[in-house]
């Protein structure tokens, strides 16, 4: 495999870099409180310069503002952005997942209306799948959709773990539209404006201090019937083109490009009695090459991606790896710089406080470490009491498993 550029990427590189060059001066910082709004709404406003820069939506059709690139081009934008030291785009969720999955299953109605303002950071979106008893199980959501007379729907239910609904404009959300079928079956997803009468939002204060992560409450809100996404019945498959992405953005967004090992050996190359300590050096050569490990998984996913290949469950490990590898990294320099590491003037603070959290994000490591025990190893399945089961029985059936 040649890992170096090709004529045309090292031209593409040195495009973009010079892009960059041009408009630093003009970037917001690259960390803040998410409950400030006028740090989001700086960081709004330079997604819409990266997007007009041709440096968000690389990887979007055309047709729908995008660049019409590759995944090898977004890699060198997010290397160059990194190098350059200023944010990326604000709205993750919205362009690695919830514009992906408009652009595969939404109407062109959809996609006209919400993939501009969302490329632009106009309307932030956020993800309205987890619950407080569908976090890895995600199939178990009770959030119920019902189809009213005028054709509309009304939406009954609580969310949480839902990252920006303080500010978002719109979420994509997964109901149950059928609770006589097996539960796999019987939901959709739906667009969701966040204004709607009958949500609330109340935010959860994480460790650092921040509220980033949310509880989203449903009590009878109404939305059009024009809101469904892939048809009624198919959230399931639709939930996955999200849940792929997300996975790959997780995983292959840090790239195991962004947690890099040489950073870390560069902080702790500042304390002698670290450098000698062969202990010290042991664990940092554990998380090297667990990094190491996840870039050289990136570059085939990356080969995979650009020969038309859509992202596979194994994504879900580099996920694994990466968040585990930097959370050792955390506790590795706490270790070694004691509390002044969890300094909030420390650079290491928000990494270390932050990372733990992500360890849900994308499901748990032992839902993904199963699944692709299942779908790429080819291990037997664990047992399953709700195959085949409608989801109102679910309940009955598991209290007997029980007695």
């Amino acid at each position: 495999m040649d890992l170096n550029d090709t004529p045309e990427q090292a031209a593409f590189r040195q495009q973009v870099r010079g892009w960059l060059q041009d408009h630093k001066g003009q970037a917001p910082p690259s960390s803040g409180d998410s409950g400030d709004m006028e740090y989001i709404n700086g960081r709004r406003a330079w997604q819409r310069q990266l997007a007009e820069g041709g440096l968000a939506g690389v990887t979007w059709p055309k047709e729908y503002g995008g660049g019409g690139l590759g995944p090898f081009e977004q890699v060198i934008v997010n290397q160059e952005i990194a190098a350059a030291g200023v944010p990326g785009i604000l709205d993750v969720i919205g362009l690695g997942m919830m514009g992906p999955c408009l652009i595969a299953h939404g109407t062109e109605e959809q996609k006209s209306r919400h993939l501009g303002p969302m490329l632009h950071g106009d309307e932030v979106w956020c993800q309205l799948f987890s619950e407080p008893a569908a976090g890895s199980d995600l199939a178990a959501v009770q959030t119920r959709a019902k189809l009213n007379d005028d054709g509309s729907w009304s939406l009954t239910g609580q969310k949480v773990w839902t990252t920006y609904a303080q500010f978002a404009s719109f979420g994509m959300l997964l109901a149950r539209t059928d609770a006589d079928v097996p539960k796999h079956k019987g939901m959709t997803m739906f667009i969701v404006p966040m204004d709607t009468p009958g949500i609330t939002v109340r935010g959860l204060r994480q460790i650092t201090g921040e509220a980033e992560f949310n509880e989203v409450f449903f009590d009878d809100a109404t939305i059009p019937g024009d809101a469904v996404v892939g048809g009624v019945g198919n959230g399931w498959g639709t939930a996955l083109t999200v849940l792929m992405f997300e996975r790959l953005t997780i995983g292959l967004g840090s790239e195991g490009f962004g947690y890099r090992s040489d950073r870390f050996a560069r902080a702790l190359s500042s304390d002698p009695a670290a450098c000698a300590d062969p202990v010290i050096r042991q664990r940092l050569a554990d998380l090297s090459t667990e990094l190491l490990a996840v870039r050289f998984q990136g570059y085939r996913t990356l080969t995979a991606l650009a020969g038309g290949q859509i992202p596979g469950p194994e994504s879900g490990l580099a996920k694994v790896t990466t968040v585990n590898a930097a959370i050792a990294a955390g506790e590795l320099l706490a270790d070694v710089f004691g509390p002044d590491a969890l300094d909030e003037d420390s650079e290491w603070y928000h990494m270390i406080s932050f990372l733990p959290g992500l360890k849900s994000a994308g499901g748990t490591e032992a839902i993904l470490r199963n699944t692709i025990g299942e779908r790429v190893l080819g291990l037997p399945p664990e047992p399953r009491l709700d195959k085949g089961i409608p989801f109102s029985e679910l309940r009955a059936k598991e209290k007997e498993a029980i007695a």
